[in-house]
């Protein structure tokens, strides 16, 4: 996941925290995304619609000049049937743990072990912790890109399955001539 947005392009759902104002004390904060965020969160996810769209976090320091969010994100959204096209509303509960550091940081740097500077990572385990420059994150940025993540890539209606291949059902003959039909009387080189 990336904090860093295209250059000039606000982010659909934004909410930039000022890491100088952060205590070693968490505290909580609460986002919800209104109907303009969400309308371009649909469009950024390739969604019909998303319905909702919070979360709860706390937000703390982490070991000097990191910042750490934990939470939970929240959301409703409405996909299109892969299969029938229909719509199918879908709800995301996912717990959110982000650190970010900022560039430069001795906490940013990987340690690779020994000489084959070869990197190993946990699936299971955390994740690395992200990078920020200047004095702010974007906690709502953070929380959009958790949902995303899991939205269903293939969204079916309930009790709607795939049916056998389309392509050909076997009960019609084959009008197609074969291309190869041709070749049958071909004189065999020797």
């Amino acid at each position: 996941m990336s904090n860093d947005t295209v250059r000039g392009a606000k982010p659909p759902f934004s909410y930039p925290v000022k890491v100088g104002h952060i205590s070693a004390n968490p505290v909580t904060v609460h986002l919800e995304a209104d109907e303009r965020e969400r309308a371009g969160l649909a469009t950024l996810w390739q969604v019909v619609s998303v319905k909702e769209l919070s979360s709860d976090l706390q937000v703390t320091r982490w070991k000097k000049d990191g910042v750490r969010l934990k939470g939970q994100v929240k959301a409703r959204i409405v996909q299109a049937c892969v299969v029938t096209l229909e719509p199918v509303e879908s709800t995301i509960v996912e717990e959110v743990e982000q650190i970010f550091v900022p560039e430069g940081s001795k906490l940013a740097r990987i340690v690779a072990s020994g000489e084959s500077a070869e990197m190993v990572l946990d699936p299971e385990g955390p994740d690395l912790p992200e990078l920020f420059s200047g004095d702010t994150i974007d906690a709502g940025q953070t929380v959009a890109e958790f949902a995303a993540l899991s939205i269903n890539p293939y969204p079916r209606k309930a009790g709607i399955e795939f049916s056998d291949r389309i392509e050909s059902d076997g009960t019609q003959p084959e009008d197609k001539p074969n291309p190869f039909s041709v070749l049958k009387d071909w004189p065999a080189k020797q």
